[in-house]
């Protein structure tokens, strides 16, 4: 599929506009491209306080690949708009998408694409008995089950938890709009009087980040925003007071967006429970995303069609498909260097165990391999690669072949690094640059290959970089050792500052003594080679008593991701060491005198 240039105004699609009645309620439809056999029906439905506007830089898209269909529900643009509230509750309004669905393609099964309220009517309908006959997949943004959300919130009170309130809580505030908006006076006169189009627009720009470009709004549309408050007051207390949860055979794609202003993500996590077909896909967007990233949402709803469909399956959906409950990183695709053995071996195996698809890279394919083995073989999805991540044209090579085969990396582990030891003085130039290659300008490598086509995307992501507790612990004898890890802590920590408007998190890790084999091969300046070997097998022991483990580590990694923080002391020491550096440094350069290697 064809991206839209964000920079352009999208033409207004060449629509063909059909009247559907049903129960004497006119509904306008629009049309793009013709049905057929290879170019099956695509219906979408628009929520507050949008009308099939909503969907002009995707469904030109979509009309590439598909018969493309629109209506302004009930009560919006071009159609009638019925007295009172009970015209709109969810059963009348899912009536409306079976009529429009049977109008533009009778006998066949549709797909259906919603937004907001657009989503939350269509939930209704394919929870209706036989809704598997006409819709042959849902694909729901932002919208979610009303009856689903009540019983959410009715297990969070009747069983209460520290996190359980606090989730219900979150979502309370995030839909106390929705209370004002049930009010029969003020709404109606706050709309009517200050919901401009161009009021909207700047809302959405400064809150969203939407381009203005790919705004547009109907002739209608301070009526619309009125009138569509009939949808808040017909249903939302109803099904949330009295909740009737039923299930749906028709196979769902529930696209999340965490930067939602009105829906927290933890409302979702009983899907499963209702529907044995789901796939889901998290992203670091917002409320409006049709209009915010059209491309996008066309093309990911374009690959689920396509499975659906019997077609290729990409490894989005792939990655999408759930079973159960759902993890931060569920369906995530990440990249880990350095992962054939220690902390990035036990970093892949957490994030497959929760959900991730992982890319194991390794300067050993071996090892790469039998940690990707390890993943396939307990059910997780894995695939090795060799990588020299002191070779920047191979780094380049990597990211661009993850990207086509695999697709953009959500999450970004830049883990590969070697120790070194000894003297600085008496450190070669070859030992200095192969310690800088790989364990700072690797880590430069990856943020930038991957961080840019994260930032193309638009869809945010996470890059965690390798550094240590050498970073800020200043010591005799991992003098050029500890300048690469301070390297990769700046880097990190003003990296993460130029792309959080990008909405990408960057973390630096700073483990402390942990007993991986990195010290078995690590470079002692100035010594013999009997010496060399005598300096590792006391460091080895040294770390061996410490006896903290790499899959403590990999934890710690997992935390950093779910909560975007900044710099992770890992290990006691690490984290002793971190507040000395900070509060009291005259006592860490005291310190740093003391003959440790």
């Amino acid at each position: 599929m064809t991206a839209i240039d964000s920079n352009q105004r999208a033409a207004e699609p060449a629509w063909r506009s059909r009247t559907v009645i049903r129960d004497g309620v006119e509904l306008a439809v629009f049309e793009l491209g013709e049905r057929s056999s290879d170019h099956p029906t695509v219906v979408l439905v628009h929520g507050w306080p949008d009308t099939h506007h909503l969907w002009q830089s995707v469904a030109p898209i979509l009309a590439e690949r598909y018969h493309v269909v629109a209506y302004d529900t009930r009560g919006y643009g071009e159609s009638a708009k019925p007295d009172g509230d009970a015209a709109y509750r969810l059963p009348e309004l899912a009536a409306d998408l079976f009529a429009v669905i049977d109008e533009v393609s009778p006998g066949v099964a549709v797909h259906v694409l919603a937004h907001d309220w657009g989503s939350v009517q269509t939930w209704e309908a394919v929870c209706t008995p036989g809704a598997d006959d006409r819709i042959a997949s849902f694909i729901s943004v932002s919208g979610p089950n009303l009856d689903h959300l009540g019983e959410w919130t009715r297990e969070r009170l009747r069983r209460p938890t520290p996190k359980s309130v606090g989730q219900a809580v979150s979502q309370l505030v995030s839909s106390s709009y929705t209370a004002v908006f049930q009010l029969p006076v003020v709404p109606k006169a706050l709309f009517g009087a200050a919901m401009h189009p161009a009021t909207w627009q700047r809302l959405l720009t400064a809150v969203e980040g939407t381009d203005p470009a790919n705004l547009t709004f109907a002739p209608t549309f301070r009526a619309d925003a009125v009138s569509g408050l009939r949808y808040y007051r017909a249903n939302i207390r109803p099904r949330l007071a009295n909740p009737d949860p039923r299930s749906t055979t028709v196979p769902v794609f529930e696209v999340v967006n965490t930067r939602d202003i009105a829906l927290r993500k933890a409302i979702f996590a009983n899907t499963p429970r209702y529907t044995d077909k789901l796939w889901r896909r998290d992203t670091e967007t917002g409320h409006w995303l049709p209009y915010t990233n059209p491309g996008y949402l066309a093309e990911i709803a374009g690959d689920f069609i396509e499975t659906i469909r019997g077609g290729e399956v990409s490894p989005v959906i792939e990655r999408a498909r759930r079973q159960g409950e759902n993890t931060s990183v569920s369906g995530k695709l990440a990249v880990i260097t350095g992962a054939g053995s220690g902390i990035g071996k036990e970093t892949a195996i957490l994030l497959a165990r929760n959900g991730a698809e992982v890319i194991v890279a390794d300067i050993n394919l071996d090892a790469a391999e039998t940690t990707a083995a390890a993943i396939t073989s307990s059910g997780g999805l894995a695939t090795a690669y060799r990588l020299d991540v002191a070779d920047q044209d191979a780094f380049a090579t990597f990211a661009d072949d993850v990207s086509k085969r695999h697709g953009v990396a959500d999450i970004v582990i830049n883990n590969a690094g070697i120790g070194f030891a000894g003297h600085a003085l008496d450190a070669s130039d070859e030992q200095i640059r192969r310690l800088i290659d790989i364990n700072l300008l690797g880590v430069i490598t990856g943020s930038q290959v991957f961080g840019r086509a994260m930032v193309e995307r638009g869809l945010g992501g996470q890059i965690v970089n390798l550094a240590s507790a050498a970073a800020f612990t200043p010591q005799q004898g991992l003098g050029s050792y500890a300048a690469t890890k301070a390297g990769v802590l700046m880097f990190s920590e003003s990296l993460r500052a130029q792309l959080a408007e990008h909405h990408i998190g960057v973390s630096a890790i700073c483990p402390g003594i942990v007993d991986t084999n990195i010290v078995a091969a690590t470079e002692f300046a100035g010594s013999t080679a009997d010496t060399q070997q005598q300096l590792r097998d006391r460091m080895s022991g040294m770390y061996r008593r410490r006896g903290y483990t790499p899959d403590k580590v990999a934890s710690a990694i997992l935390g950093a991701i779910e909560n975007n923080k900044a710099v992770v002391p890992v290990t006691p020491e690490a984290h002793a060491w971190y507040r000395i550096y900070r509060f009291t440094p005259g006592l860490s350069r005291l310190m740093a005198r003391a003959k440790l290697f």
